[in-house]
């Protein structure tokens, strides 16, 4: 007899991307953030999956934003979610916002300032009442790109830890944000919404290379997949490593300080006194009770007893910090910010918060600074400068300002090594007289100094985006 032919098996459906049943409570009212991109629609998709399978209860709202920036094309995006919470009986959401006036206000990218209001208007959807968690549909991606441009501006453990799967909102006692999607991949999402015949929206401006984050997406990422093809899974990890050993860090931190820190200053015959200048407030730690310390621990113990005077320290500001503990027993001082200075005597190293010191720093700097459009000039402190962008640099609604230097400003001398040097220190080398140093030209861009006259500073991811031509005045 002939031999049968075998029935060709019957394709394998492609399967839901991954998502976490962690906030999926039973009966909790869920307003799902949908811009109209592939993850968002599966996001939602997902959602009313699982909802049907699972009978969960989950009472599901669709929101979306229209942030006024993509005329004819934000539009449709818009009426297209509208259609989708339509077909599936959602009640719908929508806000409108003009996301390049409050850019230009704020003095913030667009990217910043459209994130800042979405999440302003979650925070009022969940005050309201409306829901009592909205989700987002940020994935594995999203998490790998957030933690590699974290690591290129320089954060710390809380910023490699990257996006949480759950934020609370302040502002709605016991209401969330949450990222059910945070295991999912991109492709697992195109592929399952293609194979369910689920159609989205494409944003134009994601291909746009001007703008960091799609570089990051489409050519540091798939150059770094080249070394290794699981390198969005490995930085996903690290996320989540970094995100549980903060939490540990922050619980011990917070019982550790109270016993270490002292309020205020020593006064003589004992006690201590706090300041009786307005807007001036401090801290202090005992030396050799530092000293006894590992470092690891000392550096988190100096920038939260900064931020407890509302102050948030950057790497070099805490090496500067840290180095006052062991270095001479001499009195000295160091600005470390506009608003805060450290002062170390031979038994204590003391933070001292003024708003006394920083207004009249700003009112001086407000009386003679000089406001430059991106691109455009300006002229003052006897110097003319012109900006321009640089090519593919992102746009942003945000000026740079031409004034005097500061204390507190500090600047890498290019192909200099070590810690950024202060710009007093820089002038002293170059024999600069004290008499001319008072309103030394210094251009600020984006809060970083990214011009001095006289000097050339290394690149900066920052200083990169703009091009500067300067000429004295006479």
């Amino acid at each position: 007899m002939p031999e049968r032919s075998k029935p060709a098996p019957a394709p394998r459906p492609t399967p839901r991307p991954p998502l976490s049943m962690e906030p999926l409570r039973p009966g909790r009212r869920i307003c799902v953030a949908v811009s109209g991109g592939a993850d968002s629609v599966a996001l939602l998709r997902a959602l009313l999956d699982v909802n049907s399978a699972a009978r969960l209860g989950l009472i599901l709202s669709v929101a979306h934003v229209h942030h006024g920036i993509r005329g004819e094309a934000a539009d449709a995006d818009a009426a297209f979610v509208e259609s989708l919470a339509s077909d599936h009986g959602l009640r719908f959401h929508r806000e409108n916002v003009d996301t390049p006036a409050y850019a230009h206000a704020a003095r913030m990218g667009i990217e910043e300032a459209a994130r800042t209001l979405r999440y302003r208007w979650f925070a009022a959807l969940l005050s309201s009442g409306a829901a009592e968690a909205v989700a987002t549909a940020h994935t594995l991606n999203d998490q790998a790109e957030t933690v590699l441009h974290k690591l290129l501006r320089g954060a710390w453990t809380e910023g490699l830890a990257g996006i949480h799967p759950v934020l609370r909102v302040d502002a709605a006692p016991g209401c969330e944000i949450v990222r059910p999607f945070l295991g999912a991949s991109r492709e697992q999402i195109v592929a399952w919404l293609t194979a369910i015949g689920q159609s989205w929206r494409e944003d134009a401006t994601n291909a746009d290379l001007a703008y960091t984050r799609n570089r990051i997406r489409h050519e540091l990422l798939p150059g770094l997949a080249t070394y290794n093809p699981r390198i969005a899974h490995q930085l996903a990890q690290m996320a989540t490593i970094a995100r549980d050993e903060e939490a540990w860090w922050q619980k011990e931190v917070k019982r550790l300080l109270p016993g270490l820190l002292l309020p205020g200053r020593a006064v003589r015959g004992g006690g201590r006194a706090n300041s009786t200048l307005p807007g001036e407030r401090s801290l202090a730690f005992e030396v050799e009770r530092l000293r006894a310390l590992d470092p690891a621990l000392v550096r988190r113990l100096l920038r939260e007893a900064a931020k407890e005077l509302g102050v948030s320290l950057d790497f070099e500001q805490t090496a500067r910090l840290s180095a006052l503990i062991d270095g001479p027993a001499s009195a000295r001082r160091e600005q470390l910010t506009g608003t805060l200075r450290a002062e170390r005597t031979p038994r204590e190293l003391r933070l001292v918060y003024s708003q006394t010191d920083a207004a009249e720093a700003r009112a001086g700097d407000a009386v003679q600074a000089v406001e430059i459009s991106v691109p455009g000039e300006g002229e003052g402190f006897g110097v003319r400068v012109r900006c321009t962008l640089a090519p593919g640099a992102e746009a942003v609604a945000e000026p740079a300002t031409l004034r005097m230097a500061l204390p507190g400003d500090r600047v890498q001398l290019r192909h200099s090594r070590g810690t950024p040097k202060r710009i007093k220190e820089v002038l002293e080398r170059m024999g600069v007289p004290a008499a001319a140093r008072a309103g030394w030209p210094v251009l600020v861009w984006r809060g970083e100094v990214v011009w001095m006259r006289g000097v050339a500073l290394e690149p900066t991811p920052v200083s990169e985006q703009i091009r500067m031509e300067a000429e004295d005045l006479g």
